[in-house]
């Protein structure tokens, strides 16, 4: 099969092929359709983040794609099934899952990180994690469920636990961020938008944003505060200290703060504040197998929007001008590598 290999310390992908993977005991081998070109990819080739999986290896985390062939003890699915495959693959039986929180398993197999992921023709996955998708919906675009769709509605619905009627900024409207300003919306808040560009602004406001402000604007977080007398909420969705901090200055007293964005950089927070006014400071991390279903049943209903964040295609032999346009700050908000 066709596959972009990874290669330590390499910022481009290599298009070679590869032996296609046999599905083990309980495993099933996955035709992939679709698979998003994600910002996460870029902290392997460009900022040298190492990955689990000794490269060479197979990146790419959004899958969606079309089950080809079954291994021993498979059952309860069919050769033909779409599906989409989570982000990360959980165990079951650590603490953490039992008590409900796959999300954070102990034993976690990220895929394109733990194991070979999906810029290839076809990927082995544990039966098991499979999340199954009505045929009508489209297969390509259902990609992005399984990490830009999962991963907000996880910081909305579990983590920032939102409310109709609560106020609440969202400080990047990037591949995640323009989700949690959706799901927010979805769960009946008055949603405050924040991004450093119009487009992706605009898009939040058809998405469900209350209002929108650009980031270049001076102190844009007391502009906030001063429009909304403090949110209740507050998401960052990009992983920079200094917007952390920007977003837990909106906050209203009790207020609540989701730390969405990834950083490996210390964030110097003002205990003082946090103490006296009982702010609570929340990570989120994936999303729980059991709230993929959920997810699909809003995009199967129209009540999520999976079109507009489409932003282009590329097939496999193009996947590396997939990653230069992200650099390029191209896609407004995913870019989906295509085997069809």
């Amino acid at each position: 099969m066709k596959a972009a290999l990874y290669y330590k310390g390499e910022k481009v992908l290599r298009i070679e092929e590869v032996p296609t993977p046999e599905p083990g005991p309980g495993e099933v081998l996955i035709k992939v359709a679709a698979c998003g070109v994600c910002h996460t990819d870029l902290h392997y080739l460009d900022h040298g983040v190492p990955t689990f999986k000794e490269p060479p290896m197979i990146l790419g985390h959004e899958i969606s794609g079309i089950i080809e062939k079954m291994g021993d003890g498979v059952t309860h699915w069919n050769e033909g099934d779409h599906v989409i495959i989570p982000a990360v693959l959980t165990c079951g039986a650590c603490d953490a899952c039992r008590r409900g929180r796959e999300n954070i398993c102990k034993n976690m197999v990220m895929i394109g990180n733990n194991i070979n992921g999906g810029y290839a023709e076809y990927i082995a996955v544990p039966a098991k994690d499979l999340i199954p998708l009505p045929k009508h919906l489209n297969l390509e675009n259902c990609a992005i469920i399984a990490d830009a769709l999962s991963t907000p509605f996880h910081a909305v619905a579990n983590r920032g636990e939102i409310k109709p009627g609560d106020v609440v900024s969202i400080f990047g409207c990037g591949g995640v961020g323009i989700n949690v300003v959706q799901f927010a919306a979805l769960a009946g808040a008055k949603v405050i938008a924040v991004d450093l560009c119009d487009e992706k602004l605009e898009l939040a406001k058809k998405l469900g944003a209350y209002a929108t402000y650009n980031a270049k604007e001076e102190k844009v977080e007391k502009i906030v505060r001063k429009a909304t007398g403090g949110c209740d909420v507050t998401f960052e969705v990009i992983g920079n200290p200094k917007v952390m901090l920007q977003a837990m200055s909106t906050l209203k007293t009790g207020g609540r703060f989701v730390m969405g964005g990834y950083t490996a950089e210390s964030v110097a927070l003002p205990a003082a504040r946090i103490m006296y006014r009982e702010m609570e400071i929340r990570g989120s991390l994936g999303c729980r197998p059991v709230d993929y279903h959920t997810i699909v049943s809003l995009v199967d209903q129209g009540s999520v929007a999976l079109d507009p964040l489409i932003s282009n295609r590329y097939p496999i032999d193009e996947v590396n001008k997939a990653f230069d346009d992200i650099r390029e700050g191209k896609p407004i908000i995913r870019n989906l590598m295509v085997t069809s």
